[in-house]
């Protein structure tokens, strides 16, 4: 009687851990797809604000055509990218286009004195520290998260519930993702 007790104990141990390394990366994989949202949220905020902001600049600077279809070709690009490292080099290089935008800018003093400017720039300055934030935020879910999978014996309820490890938001190594759109008035 007392070793049919003993495995039984053993079984619903066994049976509980299941459950909460089950319920431990089906929270993490939660939040990490939370995380993921909220940076897609903050995209939107930029890609609703650059089609103003060309078209702001384009009011002083009719001939640089050639560097607004380069934002508005990366803006598209960026809108459509997939996963988190697709959309990783696809906003390094609308960074690297809005630079060229602002560098346009920099040409026009009157531009730089347009309130509306001012505002788009304000906004998108803003913007780019949630965006920033944001990241930072998801990739320490995705760490979390790959950290849980890859651990014994969490692995194997991992392997058996086909949890698997997600990508981090990764901008890349070149100048343009390690600088912020550099916003100057």
């Amino acid at each position: 009687m007392s070793n049919t007790i003993i495995i039984l104990i053993i079984l619903a141990v066994i049976v509980l851990w299941v459950i909460a390394a089950f319920n431990g990366l089906v929270t993490l994989r939660n939040r990490t797809k939370e995380a993921w949202a909220d940076i897609e949220v903050q995209l939107k905020r930029r890609y609703d604000l650059i089609p103003n902001l060309v078209n702001t600049v384009k009011g002083y600077a009719t001939h640089e055509s050639q560097a607004f279809e380069k934002v508005s070709q990366a803006r598209s690009n960026a809108m459509q990218a997939g996963s988190p490292s697709e959309k990783g080099a696809a906003e390094n290089a609308l960074s690297g286009t809005l630079k060229s935008l602002f560098a346009i800018s920099e040409a026009y003093p009157e531009l730089k004195a347009n309130t509306n400017f001012l505002e788009l720039q304000r906004e998108l300055s803003d913007t780019e520290n949630k965006i920033q934030a944001s990241r930072r935020f998801y990739n320490g879910q995705v760490r979390d998260l790959n950290t849980k999978v890859e651990h014994f014996p969490n692995n194997l309820i991992a392997g058996m519930f086909h949890f698997a490890k997600m990508d981090f938001f990764d901008l890349g190594d070149n100048d343009a993702a390690q600088n912020p759109v550099e916003v100057k008035f």
